[in-house]
């Protein structure tokens, strides 16, 4: 349970600022997991950001509508799961960019 706060605010941040709070988090912070943490976040945001891009291109040809709704609700959905998972101690990754940081 350790540094729980700041997990779930990283989390949080999702939907004040997604990549300011966790890149402060990331320079003011000395534990390795919680720097884990921060870059996922910032990673996440950025593959989420340029997926609903793409999709609201591929709207023109109708195969981009179910993508940005789906993507639309990883960006909502995902950070609560996150949240869920630091209030109840268990440990996060991001989906798509978690095995990308170790």
């Amino acid at each position: 349970m350790e540094n729980t706060g700041l997990k779930i605010l990283i989390h949080a941040s999702t939907w004040f600022a997604p990549f300011l709070v966790p890149f402060i988090i990331f320079l003011v912070v000395d534990d390795d997991e919680i720097k884990k943490l921060s870059i996922q976040a910032i990673l996440f945001q950025l593959v989420i950001g340029v997926l609903i891009f793409i999709s609201a291109i591929l709207i023109i040809f109708l195969i981009g509508i179910p993508m940005i709704i789906i993507f639309g609700i990883m960006a909502f959905v995902v950070p609560i799961i996150g949240i869920v998972k630091a209030i109840t101690g268990s440990t996060f990754n991001y989906p798509i960019v978690g095995s990308w940081i170790r």
